[in-house]
């Protein structure tokens, strides 16, 4: 019989094959990008970090999954959310407390109630993106893009760019009625306005912007 010794040749190459397998496969979890869900479920809102998408409304899941912490509506503050947020809702109080006047850029809407939603609109700023799922799962998914910009570009919350020396500021009002029942995702945009009160003085929160000179705001409804 053929002495058993040269089959130990092979076993430096497995431990290679699996050093590597395993590095390879750290790097791919460590290359994937966090982004923030927000649910409500019992009176209490939670905060989480997921690595991985959730299917909408799977609270069981989103706690198993995400890192996720208990959130007390009192200690909830404005903040700005530079990578992707996702909110899961079931009343319009929550929606207006997390993003009235909240800096989001992509933005995810998932409606886990039943009943129907009232009319009100939400004020957010810099919104590029915004996708909508109803009626918990019921309908496809909507989407509809505000405005897009390379990644290279230096930009914060509210200007997009300088130009001839005005800030360009971005501002969306959202109808929550569009959650209920099926209907197309429309916005519509309209450039270079210089003061949203004279604009829009039947808007509301039309009060709350200042007049500035160096300031042009690009206002969008989404409905």
């Amino acid at each position: 019989d053929a002495p058993a010794f040269p089959a130990l040749s092979f076993w430096p190459a497995l431990i290679l094959a699996g050093f590597l397998g395993i590095h390879i496969t750290g790097s791919f979890v460590r290359s994937q990008k966090n982004h923030t869900l927000i649910f409500t479920k019992e009176n209490t809102i939670r905060n989480c970090s997921c690595s991985a998408d959730i299917r909408d409304c799977d609270y069981c899941l989103a706690n198993l999954m995400c890192n996720c912490k208990t959130v007390l509506p009192s200690t909830m503050e404005k903040t700005t959310y530079n990578s992707h947020l996702t909110i899961w809702f079931t009343d319009t109080s929550v929606l207006e407390m997390l993003l009235n006047f909240t800096r989001v850029w992509d933005l995810k809407l998932s409606f886990c109630g039943t009943a129907p939603l009232p009319t009100e609109y939400l004020a957010i700023w810099g919104l590029r993106k915004l996708r909508v799922k109803k009626v918990k799962g019921r309908f496809p998914e909507q989407s509809v893009t505000i405005y897009s910009s390379s990644s290279n570009e230096k930009e914060n919350s509210l200007a997009v760019h300088n130009k001839d020396r005005q800030m360009l500021v971005y501002i969306s009002f959202l109808d929550t009625s569009l959650f209920n029942g099926y209907s197309l995702l429309k916005s519509y945009s309209v450039e270079n306005v210089s003061s949203i009160t004279e604009h829009f003085p039947s808007l509301l929160y039309s009060d709350v912007f200042s007049t500035s000179d160096n300031k042009s705001y690009v206002v969008t409804f989404i409905y």
